[in-house]
């Protein structure tokens, strides 16, 4: 999969499956409603339309099923018929599923993707999870073929015209986000470390005409980013907050999405055990789905001020790390005593999003994070955690994830009852709870909030990706869909427009004056 290019087509042309195999995916009600005339050049002459129609005829999905067309060069499989409400219309993880179980093997493949209009967007980054790109296996090293996956969406119900040039290029933009998030996520920290991870936004930055805001190592101290710093000040590779800002003419907000880049989490000195230190490679997911989604979403035509912050970090052990008792002083000016160096991640998020806030002025900042271990028991393996100080939002995000098929569920917000799980008797606070069994994932998040303040009057949005970051011992690319759709109002991109759950027609009616203010909701 690692050497595969992804190409969407609004046709993909006619070719016996023998030699370019396919797979032919959806809904069953919407595989009934693809006629065999589309079908047929892509099938013929292995498989007539009495064999297709049979192959229809024996699929029961539950939740899915497939059926083989001919040999291992063609397949239909079909998606549930039915999901629930808190699941996407698109079945994004079901769809991903089947396509590594049953697309054929070979050099040149197409998928074709029956579903309506508004699933396009899901199901195109769907896909794109599939097709992993990071590998070592020395088989692969041997391979120099280059691999190509043609997709084309074949569009039923509602509005089901072709698909437009614009889309396509949306849907590339998005996938390559997608798979550039999981490449980050899935490389080790002996090759992803801060340096290496500076290299990926750098590069991101001059795709894109922008050259990066770094801070590093005893600048951070000097500055004041005393979490950031305290983190990570006993690795190899030193601490960095950096910062791609994109400030088009026009913009009328300023939006900050800002990434927990841990590279490598040992737990610090409160180290972890030898079966929950694998995968750690991993609590750098929520600043690589912030770095795909950053590139995709200034490429589609981005509306407003956005900036993306990036705390990276190596959660290390060795004499200069931060001790249990240690005091730091955060960018916010609070003090924090260290009572659980494993509860790094918030350390480093609290100095981002203040930073974000004192800084850069921002009107809405958004920070994402695999934080907690309990957001997998809180809104389980697939449902990202939701903590926001704004319930409008609280519902966008849901109606988002709906849309793009990164699932998320609302956390408890109730910081009167919660944020005093964090006193200390000789700081401002301490960085982790005195009670486990309260809530624990929402109060990770109100540590962060509180170092922008509970009474701030802008809007800020937590993220908790620790599930749904990987499935198995893959990567997902989890996050640069949701930002995407969630976000998609402010973009100039008719499809990013329409999976966005804020600003639209729908929406609570709000006067031109507060539409126009700091604090309106997007645009």
């Amino acid at each position: 999969m690692a050497n595969v290019q992804l190409e969407f087509q609004a046709s993909a042309g006619e070719a016996d499956p023998q030699s370019r195999p396919l797979l032919v995916l959806g809904q069953l009600q919407n595989l009934h409603r693809l006629p065999w005339t589309h079908l047929r050049g892509k099938l013929q002459p292995r498989v007539t339309e009495e064999i297709w129609q049979a192959a229809l005829s024996t699929l029961n999905p539950n939740p899915t099923d497939s059926c083989p067309l001919y040999l291992n060069y063609a397949t239909v499989a079909a998606l549930p018929s039915r999901v629930s409400r808190h699941n996407s219309p698109s079945a994004a993880q079901f769809l991903t599923r089947l396509i590594r179980n049953c697309l054929p093997g070979g050099t040149n493949r197409c998928i074709l993707m029956v579903c309506e209009r508004s699933e396009v967007f899901a199901s195109a980054c769907a896909i794109a999870r599939a097709f992993p790109l990071f590998t070592h296996r020395s088989s692969a090293s041997r391979r120099t073929e280059k691999k190509t996956v043609i997709v084309e969406f074949f569009l039923v119900g509602q509005n089901n015209g072709p698909v437009e040039v614009e889309t396509l290029k949306c849907l590339e933009s998005a996938a390559e986000g997608v798979r550039l998030a999981a490449r980050i996520v899935d490389t080790p920290c002996n090759e992803m470390n801060t340096d290496s991870f500076l290299e990926e936004i750098r590069k991101v930055g001059k795709d894109l005409g922008i050259v990066p805001t770094v801070f590093r190592n005893a600048e951070l101290k000097e500055k004041g980013f005393g979490g950031l710093y305290g983190v990570g000040k006993a690795a190899v590779h030193p601490p960095a907050l950096a910062i791609l800002s994109h400030t088009p003419e026009g913009a009328t907000q300023t939006i900050a999405w800002v990434g927990k880049g841990i590279v490598y989490d040992t737990g610090g000195l409160s180290i972890k055990g030898k079966t929950t230190m694998p995968g750690m490679k991993r609590d750098c997911g929520g600043a690589a789905a912030i770095l795909g989604a950053f590139k995709a979403t200034v490429k589609q035509g981005f509306k407003d001020n956005l900036h993306a912050i990036f705390c990276l970090a190596e959660n290390s052990v060795g004499p200069n790390a931060t001790r249990p008792d240690d005091i730091h002083t955060l960018y916010s000016g609070k003090t924090v005593e260290i009572n659980n160096t494993d509860a790094e991640g918030r350390l480093v998020l609290a100095d981002g999003v203040a930073y974000a806030c004192k800084d850069l002025g921002a009107d809405i900042i958004l920070d994402m994070a695999t934080l907690t271990g309990a957001q997998g028991i809180a809104t389980g393996k697939y449902h990202a955690a939701i903590l926001t100080n704004n319930e409008e939002w609280e519902r966008a995000c849901v109606k988002a994830g709906r849309n793009c098929g990164d699932l998320v569920h609302p956390l408890v917000y109730c910081p009167e009852l919660h944020f005093s799980e964090f006193t200390s008797a000789v700081a401002d606070m301490k960085n982790s709870v005195a009670d486990r069994d309260n809530s624990p994932s929402s109060c990770a998040g109100l540590f962060i909030g509180s170092h922008i303040g509970f009474d701030w009057p802008g809007i800020w949005v937590h993220v908790d990706i620790a599930a749904p970051v990987h499935a198995g011992e893959r990567a997902t690319g989890y996050g640069v869909a949701l930002l995407l759709s969630l976000f998609g109002r402010a973009s100039e991109d008719p499809l990013l427009n329409m999976v966005s759950p804020l600003g639209g027609d729908g929406d609570s009616p709000i006067d031109d004056m507060e539409r126009d203010s700091k604090r309106r909701r997007l645009v």
